[in-house]
């Protein structure tokens, strides 16, 4: 062999091994877990004074955070812009994505923005700046993002995870699946209390105002609700109610997002509630058969019994139940009495938020009533430029003064592709009421 030949052949070796190593480098950066983290570089912004009135429309469900911010979340990332009376998606004030995990929901107590993730990572990012706070690992889950386009499920009803305040004021984050459940402290991760279960037994997870952590004890025969201590996970109850069917669905009514804070809740025989789609205290789109109780859960005691509630197309904000009646809109005292306001009229309560009950009457407009007097607060076209008013509710999400609407194509079908469910590019309607 040649010494021409012998150079030639070393150099295409040094060559394949170089070539070989830079695949090699450049697959492990793609696919190694990875995760990248963009913290702000300005200050914490105000919250803006917004007249009423549609601010804009969105390609993503905006979660707010103190009114300041707006969070959004994707298949891998959850990130946040400002200011939250923007008319459109600005440049995100920060982000943090994972690599391969998915996002499986996201939570806000207070100004800690949590975010749980199809590995069992649970992150904890301080809203203000975006850097972690805190890590922890969660129950194992086999979930993914849901969120599709909008990412609303994932912020609006994040499967599993839930948070409560107690009689103290101290907030707590909730996990939970059809066996586990866990409870942490939302400022520092630190987990509190665990509860590990009999595979599938737990079901319709919530949290109420009154700090307690609310399911469904399917394996029990009947069944029946048990409540839990959310800041200790210590079971304070087990209830039924007297005429109830053996198995039991449990809905929230008057919550804040994700299944919190719930100021009521309805009974129904398993398997007859309506589809959730809605966070900020509006109900479910309707029940398809079975008897359906309305109750209380003001105190930490038995709920109380609420005729006022039963309707599945109410719902309770301020200790006031706001029901759609014979083609008006009705206010009456959650615990009972009189009847307090009345507005005629055939309307969908899209959702509700202290202080602010918002209606989507005939005429397509949005209007926002005072929950104690009925009251007319504000009134617009809920609609921005020459968009189609003719368009169904998806999520809806009160907080903060404001309101975000999914807007979904007519007739609605929910294993249509994105460009056939939502109603535009940008689905997501913004007001301030």
């Amino acid at each position: 062999m040649t010494t021409a030949k012998v150079r030639w052949l070393a150099v295409a070796a040094v060559s394949t091994v170089l070539a070989l190593v830079a695949v090699a480098v450049v697959g492990y950066r793609v696919l190694a877990p990875a995760e990248v983290l963009t913290p702000a570089t300005t200050a914490y912004p105000a919250a803006p004074a917004a007249p009423a009135g549609v601010i804009g429309t969105l390609n993503a469900a905006p979660l707010l955070v103190e009114g300041r911010l707006r969070v959004y979340a994707t298949t891998r990332r959850v990130w946040a812009d400002q200011p939250v009376d923007a008319a459109t998606r600005r440049t995100p004030y920060w982000a943090y994505r994972r690599w391969p995990a998915q996002l499986v929901g996201v939570a806000v107590t207070g100004t800690t923005v949590v975010s749980r993730w199809s590995d069992g990572e649970l992150v904890g990012l301080d809203a203000r700046t975006g850097r972690i706070a805190w890590r922890a690992a969660g129950p194992p889950t086999d979930q993914g993002y849901a969120g599709r386009r909008t990412g609303a499920s994932t912020v609006y009803a994040p499967a599993g995870l839930h948070t409560a305040r107690t009689d103290d004021g101290r907030a707590v984050l909730l996990l939970a699946d059809d066996s586990v459940a866990r409870g942490f402290d939302p400022a520092t991760g630190r987990e509190l209390w665990r509860y590990d279960g009999e595979p599938n037994c737990r079901a319709d997870p919530l949290t109420t105002a009154a700090g307690q952590f609310v399911t469904v004890d399917r394996c029990a025969s009947p069944q029946v609700v048990e409540f839990r201590a959310a800041a200790s996970g210590e079971v304070t109850g087990r209830w039924r109610p007297a005429d109830a069917a053996p198995e039991l669905a449990v809905e929230p009514v008057g919550c804040r997002v994700a299944r919190s804070d719930c100021h009521a809740l309805r009974i129904a025989a398993a398997g007859t509630t309506g589809p959730a789609g809605t966070a900020g205290g509006a109900a479910p789109a309707g029940v398809r058969q079975g008897v359906v109780t309305g109750w209380l859960t003001a105190d930490a005691a038995e709920p109380v019994r609420s005729p006022e509630l039963d309707d599945p197309a109410s719902t309770v904000v301020d200790g006031v139940a706001v029901v759609p009646e014979n083609g008006a809109v009705v206010g009456r005292p959650a615990a009972g009495g009189d009847e307090l306001w009345r507005r005629p009229g055939a309307a969908r309560i899209l959702a509700v938020q202290p202080g602010r009950v918002h209606l989507r009457p005939e005429s397509r407009e949005l209007v926002n009533l005072d929950p104690r007097t009925g009251a007319e607060l504000s009134r617009y076209p809920l609609t921005q430029g020459r968009d189609s008013t003719t368009w169904a509710p998806g999520f809806a999400y009160a907080s903060d003064g404001f309101l975000a609407v999914e807007r979904l194509t007519q007739p609605v079908e929910p294993d249509a592709p994105n460009s056939r469910y939502y109603l535009a590019a940008q689905p997501v309607i913004l007001a301030a009421t």
